[in-house]
């Protein structure tokens, strides 16, 4: 009677050719991640670490939102680290997984960067607007690998000019 929408998870997933080395990509995104996360998903509001020393595996954090005008607040994880080469973060108060995986291209010189958005489990209320909800996370999803393409090839670009001079 009712369309209560599955319980399938949402998934966004987008690709991108970068070009700068898989490892600078990899910094930028987690290495430096306190510093830059902000920059690619501008809607991050506030951010802190809440456990001291470099990201790493078990790296926990905190993060405000504001999507939409609408205020979220969560706690997640590194639950995967590969260096120059995976980075995932999963949700500890929300059910959700963020997947960065970096591929060397053309000897080392560039990257492809796929990246995978997970919402585990929509809540009831929202499984109505399921629909809407998957076609926002597949943008989110575009959104970031764009926005990450263009912040990491402009920092390698300034870089590259500060040797010069």
């Amino acid at each position: 009677m009712f369309n209560l929408g599955s319980k399938d998870p949402v998934v966004g997933k987008s690709s991108i050719m970068i070009d700068c080395p898989s490892e600078e990509v990899f910094k930028y995104i987690a290495v430096d991640f306190f510093q830059n996360y902000p920059k690619w998903s501008p809607e991050v509001v506030k951010l802190e670490a809440l456990t001291d020393g470099p990201v790493q595996l078990g790296t926990l954090a905190r993060q405000v939102r504001m999507d939409q005008g609408h205020r979220s607040e969560s706690k997640f994880r590194v639950t995967i680290y590969e260096p120059n080469q995976r980075l995932c973060f999963s949700g500890v108060s929300n059910p959700y997984r963020c997947t960065y995986e970096l591929q060397e291209l053309n000897n080392g010189k560039k990257a492809m960067l796929n990246f995978t958005f997970e919402l585990l489990e929509l809540q009831m209320f929202m499984r109505p607007f399921e629909k809407l909800i998957r076609i926002v996370v597949q943008d989110g999803a575009e959104r970031t690998v764009r926005n990450l393409k263009r912040l990491t090839e402009a920092n390698i670009a300034a870089k590259a000019q500060l040797l010069q001079q």
